[in-house]
């Protein structure tokens, strides 16, 4: 017992490092985004390597609520009064989604010999943990299918900085913030309603439940002006670089030779995954006036605690991005069963 627990925190401190001096690499060479792609390249690296990662669930935990109090700090009447706007480009996000999704399996069926369940469970924009729960009654190639959606979710993390910048001309090199920043009495005071609230979602298996939870109770303090400024940047900028870590852990115990027969399945979905986000941002920012900063990053099927940490960092409408994200698990809970067989149980 003792020596698990040994075990566990010498390898939870040697991700952490590794993260930690991937975000001090990616800043040094001014790659966009760096607290979050740094970790992220570093530790996947390793991971692939053949060093075994982790990230302790409690600091995990606390990521998650130090991004959504940041999300909600973005919360103003301006914001919730553009709400009117947002079905059509819910509309939007829909049509992307069944693109991706329909379009993305057709490819891998024809051009990479996936058979119908696997490739329909590789080619779906987002939701991994429920993917993975349904193909365990399906006759799928389950390691495959994990690949393909863990290397997915690390190049559009990657790449959505990226392509943000090119189309945008935003500044991700996250300097240090401007304006005023939370007291630390206002801080404490929404740390506890957010735990309260994260708490209550993970028991209610929300998705992403302590970001969620933690978001809401910011917005309520910052709606209502009782708890004004940004997160500090001393708390916010390791919570990046953490949720960059968490990202690459997804590759411990996968070896080389998986991430080589997933890796051209990956490069198609997200290639395809990047053409109808874009598409769609074009469309509703001539539409609506949207900004694209904003639509790109509330459309690109990552994953939503990844999405959540990259609208923070571009200073995007977290409440635009938030409910898009929020909006995408619902509709892929109740698209993907309808495309898969009903009755084929595995043998």
């Amino acid at each position: 017992m003792r020596n698990g627990f040994k075990t566990g925190v010498v390898r939870g401190g040697t991700t952490l490092v590794l993260g930690a001096a991937g975000a001090g690499i990616a800043h040094a060479f001014g790659v966009p985004a760096p607290y979050l792609t740094g970790p992220a390249a570093m530790v996947s690296l390793a991971s692939v390597l053949g060093l075994r990662t982790s990230v302790p669930l409690v600091l995990r935990d606390i990521c998650f609520l130090v991004i959504g109090l940041s999300m909600g700090a973005g919360i103003n009447p301006e914001i919730l009064a553009a709400a009117a706007t947002w079905p059509l480009s819910l509309v939007a996000l829909s049509v992307a989604l069944v693109a991706i999704f329909l379009g993305g399996a057709g490819m891998l069926r024809r051009w990479l010999g996936f058979d119908k369940v696997s490739a329909l469970l590789s080619a779906t924009p987002g939701h991994l943990s429920y993917i993975l729960s349904l193909s365990t009654d399906l006759r799928a190639d389950i390691p495959m299918v994990a690949v393909v959606q863990s290397l997915r979710v690390l190049i559009l993390t990657l790449a959505v900085p990226l392509v943000v910048a090119l189309l945008s001309g935003a500044d991700l090199s996250m300097s240090a913030p401007t304006g005023a920043t939370l007291h630390l009495l206002h801080l404490a005071a929404l740390m506890l309603p957010a735990v309260a609230l994260g708490w209550l979602f993970k028991r209610l298996r929300v998705p992403a439940a302590f970001l969620l939870g933690a978001m809401l109770a910011s917005s309520l303090g910052h709606g209502t002006g009782l708890t004004p400024g940004a997160v500090p940047a001393w708390l916010a900028l390791p919570s990046f670089a953490i949720m960059g870590t968490l990202i690459g852990t997804r590759f411990s115990g996968i070896t080389a030779a998986q991430i080589a027969r997933a890796m051209g399945a990956a490069a198609l979905l997200t290639a395809l995954a990047l053409a109808a986000t874009v598409a769609a941002a074009l469309a509703m920012h001539w539409a609506l006036g949207v900004p694209m900063v904003t639509l790109l990053i509330a459309y690109a099927p990552g994953g939503l605690e990844t999405m959540a940490a990259i609208s923070v960092m571009l200073e995007a409408d977290p409440a635009f991005v938030a409910f898009h994200h929020a909006f995408r698990i619902i509709l892929l809970t109740f698209l993907v069963p309808a495309f898969l067989p009903r009755t084929e149980p595995q043998t």
